[in-house]
């Protein structure tokens, strides 16, 4: 891969899409329907594990002691609608990368950055150094191998998008990792430039 990838203008709204369950609310509902849904997948699979993209999301879930037993990665870059956040976390990973992603882009080197954390089985926090996280979610989710007896699950925060034709509300986005999403998102990856 040659240089960053960037969403082509012609397709920005269909990248605005939720890639999974969108999980309609504030903050302080989404959590607990999450719990639930975790609690019923804990029944159902040998596992269930996390991967979280975004500052606030990341800090919802590591702040609730039941979501945060399931959290393997979590990718943010310390700010959230461009101000600065102190997530406070660090002690709970086993280890801290950090790199840079330009704004909008996704990175050449994310690929094999991500590709080595997961590889590597440890409680991994990503701080984005430069640039933002949003857009990692698409090589997290490909990268991720599958298993059939263990539910992997990716979160992102989605903000309100009330200036299209189909308006989408606040929420939580979550992706369940599988082949056919894995195939979609493969199929962003190679619209992007």
């Amino acid at each position: 891969m040659p240089n960053d990838l960037k969403i082509p203008e012609t397709e920005r709204n269909k990248f605005s899409q939720p890639l999974g369950r969108l999980i309609v609310g504030k903050r302080e509902e989404t959590i607990p329907q999450i719990e639930q849904l975790i609690k019923q997948y804990s029944q159902e699979y040998k596992s269930v594990q996390i991967y979280l993209v975004g500052d606030i999301v990341s800090k919802d879930f590591l702040k609730n002691n039941y979501l945060k037993t399931f959290v393997k990665i979590c990718i943010v870059d310390e700010k959230t609608q461009r101000n600065k956040i102190e997530l406070g976390f660090d002690p709970f990973f086993d280890e801290i990368i950090e790199f840079k992603n330009p704004r909008g882009s996704i990175s050449k080197e994310s690929f094999n950055i991500l590709d080595q954390i997961i590889k590597s089985g440890q409680k991994t926090l990503v701080k984005i150094t430069d640039g933002e996280e949003d857009l990692l979610i698409l090589p997290l989710v490909a990268l991720l191998p599958l298993n059939e007896k263990i539910k992997k699950l990716a979160f992102y925060g989605q903000p309100p998008i009330t200036d299209s034709k189909h308006p989408i509300p606040e929420g939580v986005v979550m992706v369940e990792v599988t082949k056919r999403i894995q195939k979609l998102v493969n199929k962003f990856l190679s619209k992007m430039r």
